[in-house]
C-alpha cells in the first residue's frame, strides 16, 4: 500500500484544517439554531468536519485521518465552544455560504488527492473526492432531520466534482502539484460563489413523459 506522504504537504494540510473548520462551523451552527445542548453541538461539529473524510478513508483501505492526528478533533471541540460563546446572528447570511463554498471544493480537492496517492483510479477518485466533500453535510441533515442540500437543485455537488475531476485530470498530466491544487479548488469555488450569487442550478426532473406503468 502506498504510504501516506503525498499528503502531508502544507497546502494539503491548510486544505484539510480548513475544511475540517468550515464544516465543523456549519454543524455546531445547526445544532444552535435549534437550541441543542453543548454536547449535541460538539458532535454535530465532529460529524461534520470528519463525516467525508471518514467514509473516504474506509472505503480506500486509509487510515481514519482524524483518529491518527489529535489537531482534527480538537479542531472542532474549539469550533463548538466558538459557537456557544456567540450569537448566531453574528454567521447569519452569504458569508457562511462562501466558506462552506471555499471548504468543499478545498476538501474534494484533497479527497482525489489522497484516493490518487492511495492508487485509486481515476473515476473512483473523482468520486472520493465527491465523497470528502459532501458526505458530512449529508449526514448532518440526515441526523438533524432536515431536507440535504444534494436535494435542492443548486450547484452543490457539481462544484466538488468540478473541483476533484481537475485534480484527478492535472495529477494523470503529471502537472505540478501546486498548480493543480490551487486551479482545481479556484475553479470549484467560483462556480460555487456564482451559485450562490445568481442561484445557479441544474435543471430539475420534468414529469410528461410517458414511462413504464402510465398511460
Amino acid at each position: 500500500m502506498p504510504v501516506d506522504t503525498a499528503i502531508l504537504t502544507p497546502v494539503l494540510d491548510i486544505l484539510d484544517l480548513l475544511g475540517v473548520a468550515v464544516f465543523a462551523l456549519s454543524g455546531a451552527l445547526l445544532a444552535a439554531k435549534e437550541r441543542q445542548t453543548f454536547v449535541t453541538m460538539a458532535f454535530f461539529a465532529l460529524v461534520t468536519g470528519v463525516g467525508g473524510g471518514t467514509i473516504r478513508d474506509l472505503l480506500i483501505d486509509a487510515p481514519v485521518f482524524w483518529v491518527a492526528d489529535a489537531w482534527v478533533a480538537a479542531i472542532c471541540l474549539g469550533i463548538a465552544v466558538l459557537t456557544w460563546f456567540t450569537p448566531t446572528r453574528w454567521w447569519d447570511g452569504k458569508l457562511l455560504d462562501y466558506a462552506d463554498g471555499l471548504g468543499l471544493t478545498a476538501y474534494a480537492v484533497l479527497g482525489a488527492s489522497k484516493a490518487m496517492t492511495y492508487g485509486i483510479p481515476p473515476v473512483p477518485a473523482v468520486l472520493m473526492g465527491i465523497i470528502t466533500g459532501c458526505v458530512g453535510g449529508i449526514i448532518r441533515d440526515v441526523v438533524a432531520g432536515r431536507p440535504s442540500i444534494i436535494m435542492r437543485p443548486e450547484l452543490y455537488v457539481t462544484a466538488a466534482a468540478l473541483s476533484a475531476s481537475l485534480c484527478v485530470a492535472g495529477t494523470m498530466l503529471q502537472l505540478p502539484n501546486y498548480i493543480v491544487w490551487t486551479v482545481a479548488t479556484a475553479a470549484g469555488y467560483a462556480l460555487r460563489s456564482g451559485a450562490i450569487r445568481w442561484n445557479l442550478a441544474l435543471p430539475s426532473y420534468r414529469s410528461g413523459k410517458v414511462g413504464i406503468g402510465e398511460n
